[in-house]
């Protein structure tokens, strides 16, 4: 059974900032998500994309703010425990008992949910025989790269991830890369780039396809496409990707007895508490009049969710607001040095 005094459940930069500010005030906290590392919709999205509204910060990728999150928490020493989902959340006297698909036990003072819009699924594809070679040669997400290299890759998807990877690995890897229209959703600048690509006989782009099946024994040797005309054709591949998007579930979430709204959760403005005493909520996730979806808003939530927590982990302790900049017990907690 691990104990804490608060269970955060999402790991991307609103709970990642949420747990920064938990330490600031003497807090403990440990942190599940269900996805495979931490970052949340900013890894799993846009790992390489451009974010423009950070304050103070003109522009970084949603890597370099998970790397700088990670790093501001650092002296905090707080546990992840990544790959898994809570499925249960039940109140015992003053504290809350969680649990997780991997049994994984908690006994917290409080509960922040961090979860973005829910946990992501990706959308798979719809061709059963599929299943068998998912995470050995066909992957919808990407987590090595150089394992395609010198390898032949046929990725399906028209949106900015099939096209930013098609080039990508186009530069060491035989890349086909299948659409099942002729217009991409994807940046305008990364469809001219494929189409350059193309005309140079770096990559081979076939649109108006769709995967009809999948050939091979224990790994992929070949992919059947369908074009819209019934006509097929088999490409040699050694790896498939699929980027159709990711699903948004909120899962078990939905059996808390949490006060939901079109699939997220309403809070107060004070301290972003939930209609049941101790669980908070942040981020994407929670609503309230005049919400912005913005990260910048996440913090701010975050840092008064915290604080929030406070009463119920140290219920006989008043907190007193102190800046980071005098106070010697913050700056303690932060291994900061005079």
């Amino acid at each position: 059974m691990n104990k804490t005094d608060v269970l955060i459940i999402g790991a991307g930069p609103t709970g990642l900032f949420c747990a920064h500010q938990l330490g600031i005030i003497g807090l403990k906290c440990e942190i599940v998500d269900n996805l495979d590392k931490v970052g949340g919709q900013c890894i799993e999205l846009y790992p390489d994309k451009p974010i423009y509204d950070i304050p103070a910060v003109p522009e970084c990728t949603g890597e370099e703010l998970t790397n700088n999150l990670l790093q501001q928490i650092k002296p905090f020493n707080i546990n992840f425990h990544l790959n898994q989902r809570v499925e249960e959340v039940k109140k015992i006297d003053n504290h809350w008992y969680v649990k997780t698909n991997s049994g994984k036990e908690f006994t917290v003072a409080s509960i922040v949910v961090a979860g973005g819009v829910g946990s992501f699924e990706p959308r798979k594809f719809s061709v059963k025989e599929a299943e068998k070679f998912e995470n050995t040669s066909l992957f919808y997400s990407i987590k090595d790269k150089n394992i395609f290299k010198d390898k032949t890759i046929t990725i399906f998807g028209g949106g900015d991830s099939a096209l930013d990877w098609a080039i990508e690995l186009s530069n060491h890897s035989k890349v086909n890369l299948v659409h099942r229209r002729d217009e991409f959703s994807g940046a305008q600048a990364s469809v001219d780039k494929v189409k350059e690509l193309q005309s140079k006989g770096k990559l081979d782009l076939y649109t108006k396809f769709q995967l009809s099946s999948v050939i091979g024994d224990k790994n992929i040797e070949s992919v059947a496409i369908k074009h819209d005309d019934e006509t097929t054709k088999e490409i040699k591949s050694d790896y498939v990707l699929g980027f159709f998007g990711l699903i948004m579930q909120l899962g078990p979430i939905l059996n808390w007895g949490l006060n939901l709204d079109k699939k997220t959760i309403q809070v107060n403005t004070e301290n972003f508490e939930t209609n049941l005493p101790g669980i908070f909520a942040i981020g994407d996730i929670c609503s309230y009049p005049g919400k912005l979806k913005l990260i910048l808003s996440g913090f701010h939530e975050g840092a008064l969710a915290a604080r929030g927590c406070f009463k119920y982990a140290r219920p006989d302790e008043k907190l007193r607001f102190e800046f980071t900049t005098t106070s010697k017990a913050a700056q303690e907690r932060l291994g900061v040095k005079k």
